[in-house]
């Protein structure tokens, strides 16, 4: 299984001391942390778009690429590229020249946003949400598929492009039936409740040809800590602060400590804790999804840069170790047996 994070890099205020640092410094910051996470040997790292004031990350292509020359292995992904409301062509000469700049470890993972501020930022109707998402996915696929005069080319042929999928059956289905694989969001209430997302996923490939199915990445919030309790104190305050805001906004409840401490557990959403328990809890996922990437969200709010890369060199060098052995185990048993994969 492959093993990552991803940020929306989040600019408010520290929880604790009241304290912003500038964008800039920021932006520096992520950087570090995508060079600790290749060092810590993770496979990929991701980052958001959002067009709004507490979020530093408005061209995710621009800091991948500066990104690029810093690492040496981990793949570079949007997380994501809000399609609906960008130019197909202009993502694909992005993260073409992403992936020229970085030696082929480019992705792009597409998807419609969970804001809406970039559609009348940009000129777009929210009336017309689904269908611009459709039609510029199609043309992103004519674009790597063929070269119609836009250049450069990456090094990948072709480029990955996953989409991303937060809870709906039609998404699913159409990225299942166009062959590519599926980022599939996690981020509350039980994760078996998913599942038959994953099915339809998997059955729409299979009934379009794709053999073998496109792979599935689970994402999901959360956070590792040199113990549970300390993981949990460290998480809370900076995620109820970034969850109550947007709830603000949606007309969602604040966000309560024994809600937080449920989501916490082996069937809730949110993977927080030591490192044994946020592998067990991955592991627990595996078996339900048999997925092939988890990627995880440190920075929900702000938290101190020290405790992002603590929790990102706990994540390569504890976590990733147990998972990635678990799950070798599971393939051998399972291929020794002629068993099904888990699904």
């Amino acid at each position: 299984m492959e093993l990552g994070v991803y940020t929306f890099a989040e600019l408010t205020p520290d929880p604790g001391s009241g304290e912003m640092i500038s964008p800039s410094e920021r932006l520096r910051n992520l950087l570090d942390e995508i060079v600790l996470a290749d060092e810590v040997g993770l496979d990929v790292f991701g980052v958001g778009e959002h067009h709004r004031p507490d979020f530093v990350v408005s061209a995710p292509g621009i800091v991948l690429a500066a990104a690029a020359p810093l690492t040496k292995a981990i793949r570079l992904t949007s997380a994501v590229t809000v399609l609906s409301s960008d130019d197909p062509i202009r993502v694909f000469q992005q993260f073409a020249t992403l992936d020229l700049l970085s030696k082929g470890r480019a992705e792009v993972m597409a998807g419609r946003g969970s804001f809406i501020e970039s559609f009348p930022l940009f000129g777009y109707d929210l009336a017309d949400y689904d269908r611009l998402f459709e039609q510029k996915l199609v043309r992103l696929l004519e674009l790597r598929r063929e070269v119609l005069g836009v250049y450069p080319r990456p090094v990948q042929d072709p480029l990955p492009v996953w989409v991303a999928v937060g809870g709906s059956p039609e998404s699913a289905y159409r990225a299942g039936g166009l062959g590519l694989p599926m980022a599939l969001a996690i981020i509350g209430g039980m994760p078996e409740r998913f599942v038959p997302f994953a099915e339809i996923h998997r059955r729409a490939a299979a009934e379009h040809g794709h053999d073998p199915p496109p792979k599935l990445s689970i994402n999901s919030h959360g956070f590792v800590g040199e113990t549970s309790e300390q993981a949990a104190e460290d998480y809370f305050i900076p995620l109820k602060t970034m969850m109550d805001r947007i709830g603000a906004e949606r007309g969602w409840p604040p966000l309560q400590r024994q809600d937080y401490d449920a989501g916490r557990t082996l069937r809730g959403a949110t993977v927080v804790g030591d490192p044994e328990e946020v592998a067990t809890k991955i592991l627990y996922q595996h078996e339900l999804f048999g997925h092939d990437r988890f990627l995880i969200q440190f920075t929900v709010g702000s938290l101190p840069h020290e405790k992002t890369m603590k929790a990102i060199e706990l994540f390569g060098t504890k976590v990733a170790p147990i998972v990635r052995e678990e799950v070798s185990r599971r393939a051998a048993a399972s291929g020794a047996s002629g068993a099904a994969p888990s699904t």
